[in-house]
């Protein structure tokens, strides 16, 4: 079953601290989204494998963007 991690707000992506193939826990974190100069991660909502990355360091995402999706 595969879970699509979502952007909890608008802005950019600071850093991508997982690659794909990576095993993650619930909570781990995934992703930094620099917002109104503020840095907020992105925790995985379960446990599973980084199955592909649809963001890199620097794009700009609006609020529900897929960023990665976790199998």
């Amino acid at each position: 079953m595969s879970e699509e991690v979502r952007a909890p707000l608008a802005g950019n992506i600071w850093e991508v601290t997982v690659a794909v193939g990576d095993k993650v826990e619930e909570d781990d974190e995934l992703v930094i989204i620099e917002a109104l100069k503020m840095e907020n991660p992105v925790y995985a909502p379960c446990g599973g494998v980084v199955k592909e990355i649809k963001v890199k360091k620097g794009d700009q995402v609006q609020e529900d963007a897929i960023l990665m999706i976790l199998e």
